[in-house]
């Protein structure tokens, strides 16, 4: 700390030809025992103390003598850019400052006294900040075995805070801890092992000792479970670099690895095979002093120091050799250069070494979209080939930012498609916006859409909101049920992907946004142009790329997937350990699933949750089947089903049924088809599979 951080700049002083009896009025009135006399260009010239002033009372001198008679001149002085350290030896009680004889400012005993009592206090806050930053908990005791520091790593591993610990003896914090123990025996007992809470610590226990004296006992704790997993970790990473040793050595490339500042730091035998170099000779030498000795008639690696990119140059060596060698530079986290990598090659082999270099390139992409390929299998039942296709396609157009259009009935997974392609986009590190255009009513769904201003209707909030555009602006916005929008918010959605660039309701500057637009519908957009329902130009901006799902019967080897991923989530969502007959799957293969994947875990969902039985049978998943109250599981209100009929024929009997009794309740197939929750077309189809007479409307 220097002088000038502690000194006090607001002085009182006096003048050369002031006398003591001014001096004395000046100490009385502002309550001080002494003042620097300076000239008029505040140039210190004596110091005057209370003393003088009592000396010449005492003897009872004149009081109007001059200041410069009695002043001390030999005055000792500091300048403010010292230590404080430098004066805490000086037995002053008021010390001058001074720069170039110029007075600055008087430092006191009380000024001193401040300074470090505000240090002591300053200390103590780091301290406790380095106890409370430590990664472990600390605990440290009193002689009587009280608490006196709990860390915050100790409130978070026992689950107390430090003003419930602090003053309790340790063992109403940590039942079996013998800390206090360490107060009579004063060793320090390093990697003790105690229990807590269904857990092992690590506690290393040690005696506070103060002038010889032990005055208190500390133990730091550490979760062992932290330490096996860093240890675990350390295994990793020997394995991991005795493997890339074992790479380097077995790579048919010479390398060359050099650090930051191009020192060499290792060279693999390849290297010396190649160039005819020893290791001996470059290593701990930078590449600088290698090529003013002459070994190197240029350097890869100081071309990547300077461009900060990977170079590739043709180089000549000492031993008469000519390689071609490309310097790669290896960046840490904050972007700073940390290794340089050099690969080395005979330029006789480098075409051969090329078409494998290429190989190996492809053999790597392959490999990427085949890993993404599992680990979507692994998160969504993909079995088909029908589905494979479709992921295939899926990923393609991640690598693109065009607008996609997915279609398929209701419930084939448009949406579980849609996921597929915003996690495997250049957008996946943004958000995926989500809004179904059919569930929210018109009224609303422009606001919900492209936001409003305050004011812009009665209700809306103070400052207006957001719509989802805005929200979904870096990333992807996925419009489901598209079909469903009114032709006036066509319009308007058409401008947005016209523009790139929405207004809010009741706004009129324009906003620009950036998303992906990603739609949905299981109409027919098509027809709807032709009907009027929709708008031709949008269609075709939205109908950039368009994907179609297939529906679940025609990817019925994936029922057994979903029936068994289905059973799994409902038996734990319940907690249940239920399971399905071995007639049931046989069943679901054979039905033709109008309803989808959804509707096949809506009666997965529901026969686990009705059938009192562990196994469930038939009946729970078609309860229309069977008379279940007759007891005798006698068909009652289909007589068309036979005796040793097989369930594919019992079924489409069941179902021609429904939709017949749907057509004679609803009128048209339209009606129908929404009652029964599947699209038009699939009725339209099945009426004429089952050779319903109906009007087609």
């Amino acid at each position: 700390m220097k002088i000038e951080d502690i000194m006090s700049s607001d002085l009182y002083v006096l003048k050369e030809n002031d006398t003591l009896r001014d001096a004395a009025a000046l100490f009385i009135d502002k309550r001080i025992d002494g003042a620097p006399v300076v000239d008029g260009d505040m140039q210190l010239r004596g110091l005057i103390t209370k003393s003088h002033v009592l000396r010449v009372v005492a003897q009872n001198q004149n009081m109007n003598l001059l200041l410069t008679d009695v002043m001390e001149t030999d005055v000792v002085t500091i300048n403010p850019a010292d230590d404080i350290d430098d004066i805490v030896h000086l037995e002053l009680g008021r010390l001058p400052v001074t720069r170039d004889g110029e007075l600055k400012g008087i430092i006191t005993r009380s000024d001193l006294v401040r300074a470090y009592y505000r240090s002591v206090r300053d200390l103590e806050e780091e301290l406790n900040t380095v106890i409370n930053s430590t990664y472990n908990a600390i605990i440290t005791i009193d002689l009587q075995g009280r608490v006196q520091i709990f860390n915050q790593s100790a409130q978070k591993l026992f689950g107390i805070s430090s003003e419930e610990a602090i003053g309790k003896h340790v063992t109403k914090i940590v039942p079996d801890s013998n800390l206090a123990e360490i107060l009579e025996t004063g060793k320090i007992e390093p990697s003790h092992t105690i229990y807590h809470a269904d857990k092992t610590l690590i506690s290393n226990r040690t005696p506070v000792i103060l002038d010889g004296k032990i005055i208190g006992a500390v133990a730091v704790l550490q979760d062992v479970s932290e330490l096996e997993k860093v240890l675990t970790e350390l295994y990793y990473a020997k394995e991991l670099n005795s493997e890339l040793d074992a790479i380097i050595e077995s790579s048919f490339d010479g390398m060359y690895i050099t650090d930051a500042q191009g020192r060499t730091i290792r060279v693999n035998e390849a290297y010396s095979r190649i160039t005819g170099i020893k290791q001996e000779e470059v290593l701990g030498k930078t590449m600088d002093q290698l090529v003013e000795e002459g070994v190197y008639d240029q350097s890869a690696s100081i071309l990547v120091m300077k461009k900060k990119e990977s170079v590739t140059i043709s180089q000549e060596v000492k031993t008469g050799k000519t390689v071609l060698v490309t310097g790669n530079p290896v960046f840490d986290e904050d972007g700073n250069i940390f290794r340089i990598v050099t690969n080395v090659r005979d330029i006789t082999e480098l075409n051969n070494l090329r078409q494998k270099l290429e190989h190996a390139h492809s053999l790597t992409a392959h490999y990427q979209e085949q890993l993404k390929k599992h680990k979507i299998s692994d998160k969504y039942v993909m079995r088909s080939q029908k589905s494979k296709e479709l992921v295939d396609l899926v990923l393609r157009l991640g690598k693109v930012d065009s607008t996609v259009l997915i279609q398929g009935e209701s419930g084939v997974g448009k949406e579980v498609i849609a996921d597929i392609l915003h996690s495997n986009s250049i957008r996946k590190d943004e958000p995926l916006v989500k809004i179904n255009c059919g569930a929210i009513p018109e009224t609303l769904l422009e606001s919900e859409l492209f936001g409003y201003e305050a004011g812009a209707f009665t209700g809306a909030r103070k400052g207006g909101k957001m719509g989802i555009f805005e929200i979904a602006d870096g990333g992807t916005l996925f419009l489901d049920e598209i079909g469903e929008l009114s032709l006036p918010l066509q319009t308007k959605l058409l401008r947005v992907l016209q523009e790139r660039e929405i207004v809010r309701v009741g706004g009129i500057n324009p906003i620009s946004i950036d998303v992906r637009i990603i739609t949905a519908t299981n109409r027919s957009l098509r027809e709807m142009v032709e009907k009027g329902e929709f708008r031709k130009d949008l269609f075709y901006r939205l109908n950039v790329v368009p994907i179609t799902v297939p529906p679940l019967r025609e990817r019925k080897d994936e029922i057994p997937a979903l029936t068994t991923k289905f059973m799994h989530v409902f038996n734990n969502q319940y907690k249940l350990n239920k399971r399905l007959d071995k007639d049931v799957l046989q069943a679901f293969m054979n039905y033709d699933w109008p309803g989808n994947v959804r509707e096949l875990e809506n009666i997965v969902e529901r026969a686990v949750v009705t059938c009192p039985d562990d196994a469930i049978t038939l009946e729970y998943c078609f309860p229309n089947l069977v008379d279940n109250n007759a007891g005798n599981n006698k068909m009652t209100e289909y007589e068309d089903f036979n005796k040793g009929e097989d369930l594919k024929t019992s079924v489409e009997k069941l179902e021609k049924r429904i939709i017949t009794r749907a057509l004679n309740d609803y009128g048209s197939t339209r009606k129908a088809a929404e009652a029964l929750g599947v699209s038009q077309p699939t009725i339209v189809r099945k009426v004429a599979r089952y050779g319903i007479k109906h009007s087609r409307t």
